[in-house]
């Protein structure tokens, strides 16, 4: 399974601080233990394990944030901000949280180095401050835990995101001249934008070629336990193939959601794999529905499922 190229400390589970044992791994996956890490005196806010749960989009805001390299998305906010221009960005000029243009119009950035526990309160908090910042502003951040305050489902309107994949980060620049930093780093970022696209008849499924390998990478709302039934009840049938000689190589896990992943056969492209995720989606669905028993070949296929996971950090 193809693996991302960048890694950094995840949201993996919404336990109240209290109920996680001092000698416990802290939930942050940072490798301590919970009373060196987050348990100790400051040691930041409670770790959500589905922080972008109650949005339209959840599936394809983690799918940005972790595995799209290049893509955008108009925020639509409410009351006293609904008149502001807000773009949703997998990535930022270095990997800034956001930026605050000439026009006012403000870029907030996904793919970033921090993550104090809630990356929904986390974007509420960069974008609470870049709306109180003056045009022009540039660079917007945080260099501690925000506190509490507005998550970013508290800010925007309900609906799902018109996603706009790109083909690499010269949205940076449309608007406006480059200088030779910004140019440096688009230089930079160019490098690691993998070819991409989302497909555009199911939700949240991106076709990608990484060198000379192609994937799709499927971002799925549903609960992991159930979904993991339903996908060893298709693995058994045979039909959790999306196209003929393509290959189920197991899943990632971020931010409470399963991502399977496909490898598929040189030179498939996105096109061929919109019908074919169509069809795949109404198996998956009956799958979900089925509510006997797995039989003793589908849990055995379940537990090999279980162990072909990736965990996001």
């Amino acid at each position: 399974m193809a693996k991302k190229n960048r890694t950094k400390a995840s949201a993996v589970t919404d336990t109240p601080a209290g109920e996680v044992g001092p000698r416990q791994p802290c939930p942050c996956g940072s490798g301590k233990r919970y009373k060196a890490c987050h348990g100790a005196p400051g040691g930041g806010q409670v770790f959500v394990k589905r922080p972008f749960e109650g949005l339209a989009s959840e599936c394809d805001i983690v799918a940005l944030r972790e595995l799209v390299p290049a893509a955008t998305a108009t925020l639509t906010l409410e009351g006293e901000y609904a008149d502001r221009v807000v773009k949703l960005c997998t990535l930022l000029p270095m990997a800034a949280p956001a930026l605050v243009r000439d026009s006012g119009e403000i870029w907030l950035g996904l793919q970033v180095q921090h993550n104090f526990g809630d990356p929904a309160r986390d974007l509420g908090a960069v974008l609470v401050e870049a709306l109180a910042a003056e045009p022009g502003a540039g660079m917007v951040g945080l260099t501690a835990p925000p506190g509490p305050g507005p998550r970013l489902q508290d800010l925007v309107a309900d609906g799902a995101l018109a996603v706009e994949v790109h083909e690499g980060f010269d949205y940076w620049v449309s608007d406006m001249e480059a200088n030779s930093e910004l140019a440096q780093a688009l230089e930079q970022a160019e490098g690691a934008a993998a070819p991409t696209a989302r497909l555009t008849e199911v939700t949240a499924a991106y076709w990608t070629r990484m060198g000379a390998k192609e994937h799709l990478r499927w971002v799925l709302p549903e609960p992991e336990d159930a979904l993991l039934d339903a996908l060893a009840r298709l693995h058994v049938s045979g039909d959790d193939v999306i196209v003929p000689d393509a290959r189920f190589v197991g899943m990632f896990r971020a931010h409470g959601l399963l991502t399977p992943v496909w490898d598929l056969p040189v030179g498939t492209g996105p096109e061929p794999l919109e019908e074919a995720a169509t069809a795949f989606k109404a198996k998956l669905d009956a799958a979900l529905a089925d509510g006997a028993d797995l039989t003793t070949e589908q849990r055995s296929a379940r537990n090999g499922l279980a162990n072909r996971q990736v965990t996001i950090r």
